[in-house]
């Protein structure tokens, strides 16, 4: 071989290995990066804080009749949301109306109230503000998916009918445009699905309602309302689920503050066994977020009494709580639907804004 051809081709082959080299560190660089996303994405799963986008494409991981049911969920509301509502969810929450926009320079024949006296002072000439009309909300669905939620004596359990209403109520919001957001919480944060447009949200807003792995028993509803406060920040219409069984020992502070911020609703979820019970003799009753358990006498006439009358105290107590604080409070069971209670309610407030 020429020495003349030596020097290019030892040049080249030193080339190649380099390049080699340097593809397989990039590749070791890349794979590393990419199982610490997976890791980061995994732990915010676990922690239950945020959910991607994608978590819940093609409803991978979900049995079929879990799948049936999402769908039939989906399909039903969507259908309610059409035929029975109609207009009823866009005439009472409207879009915060007038959003400053700018300030320009006056021209004659604006509207002299809407000139910004302090720019005009600094500029020596007068200037308005403009505004543009906003009309897109944010609509948050809290819903409590505490153990308490797995109990129904009717064909459908609380946590349900839950789904029922967050889809009814999604459906209704992105109709209108409407961002949908969902937070699921028990005695901790369990999701927390960000504010999003669209059909194919409200299907991840069912499933996650239906399926979602919790890691807490009991109900804290303060920390869901604080949570709530941290990632919302502009006003939006917040929809509150809850069976409200956990005892709390100062709900109205929490309630009040994102009253204030937000226009806050409440929907609370019963069964007819936690308002009345049936005489069929001694009955083994077990409270599914503390586990403590006991027997009772349902054939007693004042034991039946009784525990009609604490479930009709605590529902008094709390609709005169949530009348205090200004709360609308709707209440559903188990074993009625969500669009009938749900219209009333929305030609209730119409009525009432007139």
């Amino acid at each position: 071989m020429p020495a003349a051809l030596l020097g290019p081709l030892l040049l080249a082959l030193a080339g190649a290995v380099a390049a080699v080299v340097a593809g397989a560190w990039f590749a070791s660089v890349r794979s590393k990066r990419d199982e610490a996303h997976r890791k980061d994405r995994a732990g915010h799963e676990v922690t239950g804080r945020w959910l991607d986008d994608d978590a819940l494409g093609g409803g991978r991981g979900l049995s079929p009749e879990l799948m049936a049911e999402v769908r039939r969920i989906h399909i039903h509301t969507g259908h309610r949301v059409t035929e029975a509502m109609g207009g009823e969810y866009r005439s009472v929450f409207k879009g915060r109306g007038m959003e400053f926009e700018e300030v320009r320079e006056y021209v004659p024949g604006d509207d002299v109230r809407t000139i910004d006296w302090n720019v005009t002072a600094r500029m020596q000439r007068p200037f308005v503000k403009e505004f543009r009309e906003e009309r897109e909300l944010v609509v948050m669905i809290l819903v409590d998916i505490s153990a308490s939620g797995d109990f129904g004596t009717k064909g459908s359990t609380k946590n349900e009918v839950a789904a029922r209403l967050a889809a009814t109520l999604a459906f209704a919001a992105v109709r209108n445009n409407d961002k949908v957001g969902l937070l699921l919480f028990s005695d901790r944060i369990e999701r927390f699905v960000p504010p999003k447009k669209g059909r194919g949200h409200v299907w991840r807003v069912i499933k996650e309602v239906l399926d979602c792995e919790r890691r807490g028993t009991g109900t804290d509803l303060a920390e869901a309302l604080s949570f709530l406060s941290k990632v919302v920040r502009r006003k939006a219409v917040v929809f509150l689920v809850s069976d409200f069984l956990a005892e709390a020992d100062d709900l109205a502070t929490p309630l009040r503050l994102v009253n204030r911020r937000h226009d806050l609703v409440v929907f609370h979820i019963s069964d007819p066994r936690e308002r009345a019970l049936p005489d069929v003799g001694f009955l083994a009753l077990e409270d599914a977020e503390s586990g403590a358990s006991a027997w009772i006498d349902t054939s007693s006439r004042s034991v039946r009494e009784r525990y009609e009358s604490q479930a009709e105290a605590r529902m008094t107590a709390l609709a005169t709580r949530l009348r205090r604080l200004n709360v609308d409070l709707v209440q559903l069971s188990t074993d009625q639907g969500v669009a009938g209670p749900l219209t009333r309610y929305f030609r209730q407030r119409e009525r009432r804004l007139r």
